[in-house]
C-alpha cells in the first residue's frame, strides 16, 4: 500500500513520474483500514523539496501511512509560498497524537541553539512528542538539538563542512533497523557541526547505532527505538548535493567538491547514486518495526 498525501500536493506528479506508487487522500477514503499517521514537521526552508524526498523513500512500504504536515507559529517560512503552506500545513498542535513523527533538518546548525528564533517552541514538541508519539525520527540538525534539549549532548563545530556521500558500518546487526542493510551503506552528509562518540558514551540512555569512518556517529537511539536521532540524509535525492554545492560555489562560499558523489569526481559529470537501496530500507524498517508493531490500535492509548 502506498502513502497516503493530501490532494494536489505537488510531490503527487512528481514522484508518480518517477513510477512511485502514491496515494491521494480521497483514493484512500474508501479503503477500510486504519492508515498510520505520520507527522512531519518540516524546518527546511524549502518545504517542496523536502516534502517530495522524504514521501519519495517512505513510498516502498506494504503499509498504508497517512502524512500531515506541521509547522511552526514561531516562525514564516520566506523560501515557499504562503498559498502552499496554507494549503498543505498545520500549526502543531498539543492535543493531537501519531504514530509517528519525522523532524528535518534546518540551516541553523551554527548558532547556538537558544539563539534560533523558534527555539522554544521546537523544545515544547521535542517534550510533547516523548508522550504523544510512538516513534520520532530525528535528522540532521533535529537530531543534533534533540539530543542536546534530551540529554545534554553537546555539538561541536567543524573545521570545514562535512559534504559528500560516506561509507558507514553497523555497530548493532540483529536491531530491526538495519533488516536487509549490506554490512557497508552509503549515506550523504551536509553539516557544519558534529556530535561525537565521547560525549554520547557518556549518557547510558543512549546507544549508537552506525558510525562512518570519515563522519562520524550516524545512528543512535533512544527508549527502545521511540527516538532515532540520524546525522546524515539518507532521504536526499540524487541532485540535492549538486544544488547544494552549485549554490555555495554561487554565493563565493570556501566549499569543496563533495565527496564520493560526482562521477571521476568531475562536478561536471553526474552524480552516482549509491545510498537508493539503503534509504528505502531505513524508512520500510522504521514504519515497520518501530512504529506499526509497536503502536496501539487506539490511537489515543499512546503515552
Amino acid at each position: 500500500m502506498p502513502l497516503t498525501i493530501p490532494d494536489k500536493l505537488p510531490a503527487i506528479e512528481l514522484l508518480k513520474k518517477e513510477n512511485i506508487f502514491v496515494m491521494d487522500s480521497s483514493r484512500a477514503s474508501t479503503q477500510d483500514i486504519r492508515p498510520l499517521k505520520i507527522a512531519f514537521l518540516n524546518l527546511m526552508p524549502i518545504k517542496i523539496t523536502t516534502e517530495t524526498d522524504l514521501i519519495r523513500v517512505m513510498s516502498n512500504s506494504p503499509l498504508q501511512v497517512e502524512i500531515e504536515f506541521l509547522k511552526l507559529k514561531s516562525h514564516t517560512s520566506k523560501n515557499t509560498p504562503i498559498e502552499h503552506m496554507m494549503a498543505f500545513y498545520s500549526d502543531f498542535d498539543k492535543t493531537k497524537k501519531y504514530d509517528g513523527l519525522i523532524i528535518t533538518g534546518a540551516p541553523v546548525e551554527q548558532m547556538d541553539y537558544n539563539q534560533v528564533r523558534y527555539w522554544r517552541e521546537l523544545i515544547e514538541i521535542f517534550d510533547w512528542a516523548k508522550t504523544n508519539v510512538t516513534s520520532t525520527f530525528f535528522i540532521c540538525w533535529s537530531a543534533q538539538a534533540a539530543l542536546h534539549h534530551y540529554y545534554g549532548v553537546p555539538k561541536h563545530h567543524l573545521a570545514k563542512k562535512m559534504f559528500g556521500v560516506f561509507e558507514h558500518t553497523v555497530n548493532d546487526p540483529l536491531n530491526p533497523i538495519f533488516r536487509g542493510f549490506d554490512d557497508v551503506f552509503f549515506v550523504p552528509h551536509s553539516r557544519y557541526t558534529e556530535v561525537r562518540r565521547e560525549d554520547i558514551e557518556k549518557k547510558s540512555e543512549l546507544t549508537i547505532l552506525s558510525e562512518s569512518e570519515d563522519a562520524g556517529v550516524y545512528m543512535v537511539t533512544a527508549r527502545n527505538g521511540r527516538e532515532f536521532f540520524v546525522t546524515g540524509h539518507s532521504e536526499y535525492s540524487p541532485e540535492t548535493l549538486d544544488v547544494e554545492y552549485k549554490r555555495d560555489l554561487k554565493k563565493g562560499l570556501d566549499i569543496e567538491i563533495p565527496k564520493n558523489y560526482y562521477l571521476d569526481n568531475n562536478p561536471k559529470k553526474k552524480p552516482i547514486v549509491h545510498w537508493r537501496s539503503h534509504a528505502t530500507l531505513l524508512f520500510a524498517n522504521w514504519l515497520n518495526y518501530f512504529v506499526y508493531q509497536e503502536t496501539p490500535y487506539n490511537i489515543e492509548e499512546i503515552s
